[in-house]
């Protein structure tokens, strides 16, 4: 087969839904919502970019289930029906060219930066971040049974209204440090009772979100999961208790495996401390997935890495993945698929963006900021700006971060005290 022919394969999921090629979008977050997390017409414009742009399945940044729990200034929040003329605009622009449009799920936990956060930030146990990110979150509050079980019934909840507007699937958040993943690891799951220790009780968090989710969506509702390999921290989350994770959630009716690795003290799904030898193979998570195999029989989808059409393909045809993840390439080229889907032998533009300043360098989120600066581009209908100063980038996103974690936090303080 040619890498066209291989990577233009529709795939059918076990909901009886069928992706229409093998590229997947995989989420990135675009803080593109309202001071107060609505969606906006950013939004809109950005992700019919990407449905045009010859993508089968397209997943969108996080959607936080939660007011009270933001992850980033900006995000979007999904409680009820109040935004749904915006929410259905979204939906049918990023499905118009018949291609899937699913929405990540998240809470962040206690991944809530100091500057934002206005109350207690949530984790399964009062388990602070090491000492390169303390400074940044507040030690975090173990969550009450009550509490939990509200969040399981809030992912369901937002799956449920976001079916109603039109968007054909969802993603459960649960890697990269986020609240999910928080449950997994052994680190910061220290708890004693039925929501820790085991990985059989760790598990059961993820597991019952899916559970409600299904019963809110029913049967032939897509519902994916983007999970770690492993986390790469000591005593954390590992790539057995990883498959053992999959396998359980494969044999629940699971639709779609996304997998990733590490979090923002290890932070492996941006590249950094990965092997030349994994480089080669451009994804790196293929190890992983190629293990996983041998497990489940659900459709996977391996994120990380690709940079090149006949990479991409021999992923897919080593029968490795069944979806090719791809971000960074389409915040900069996001036609690159329907390029490749027509026979064009492509490699991305995307390279190691630096300061040059170490310090900078080795922070996992300064190379997130220049990324997401290409999407507000898109989102405002401009075109991404591929040679822009990694520097001024970094100031500029770092600056307005401020800003806009000041005026979220100072309007969740008077709604609080109103």
């Amino acid at each position: 087969m040619t890498f066209a022919t291989t990577l233009g394969q529709p795939l059918a999921l076990p909901c009886g839904a069928t992706l229409p090629n093998r590229f997947g979008k995989s989420a990135m977050s675009e803080t593109l919502g309202t001071l107060d997390n609505h969606a906006t017409r950013e939004l809109v414009r950005l992700y019919q970019r990407w449905a045009d742009g010859g993508t089968g399945l397209v997943i969108t940044g996080n959607i936080m289930v939660d007011q009270r729990q933001l992850g980033e200034p900006h995000n979007v929040v999904v409680e009820d029906e109040r935004d749904m003329p915006i929410l259905r605009d979204w939906a049918k622009a990023g499905t118009r060219a018949g291609n899937h449009l699913w929405v990540q799920l998240n809470h962040p936990g206690k991944q809530i930066p100091k500057m934002l956060a206005t109350g207690d930030t949530l984790s399964p146990s009062a388990i602070p971040f090491g000492k390169a990110l303390s400074p940044h979150f507040k030690q975090p509050r173990a969550l009450t049974e009550a509490e939990i079980l509200d969040i399981i019934q809030r992912f369901a909840r937002t799956a449920g209204i976001l079916k109603t507007a039109g968007f054909t699937g969802v993603q459960i958040h649960g890697a990269h440090g986020y609240l999910v993943s928080q449950f997994l690891s052994g680190h910061h799951n220290q708890r004693t009772d039925r929501w820790g220790g085991s990985l059989e009780n760790r598990m059961r968090f993820p597991l019952e979100i899916y559970r409600a989710i299904r019963a809110e969506v029913g049967p032939d509702y897509p519902i994916s999961i983007k999970l770690n390999s492993a986390d790469f921290q000591r005593g954390g989350f590992t790539e057995d208790e990883s498959m053992t994770v999959a396998e359980t959630l494969a044999n629940e009716g699971l639709d779609l495996l996304e997998i990733s690795g590490g979090t923002y003290e290890s932070p492996k799904m941006a590249g950094q401390g990965i092997r030349e030898s994994t480089r080669k193979r451009e994804a790196y998570f293929l190890d992983y997935a190629e293990k996983i195999r041998a497990r489940i029989d659900i459709p996977l989808m391996v994120t990380g890495g690709f940079r090149t059409s006949e990479g991409m393909a021999a992923a897919v045809d080593s029968g490795a993945t069944d979806i090719v993840g791809v971000a960074r390439p389409l915040a900069l080229e996001p036609d690159l698929p329907l390029r490749i889907l027509s026979g064009e032998s492509v490699h991305s533009v995307v390279e190691p963006r630096r300061t040059g300043i170490k310090a900078i360098d080795d922070m996992a989120m300064m190379e997130v900021v220049w990324f997401a600066r290409q999407l507000h581009r898109m989102g405002k209908g401009k075109e991404p700006r591929k040679n822009e100063s990694v520097l001024g980038a970094f100031v500029r996103s770092l600056v307005m971060v401020g800003i806009r974690s000041s005026r979220t936090k100072r309007m969740k303080l008077r709604a609080n005290s109103g």
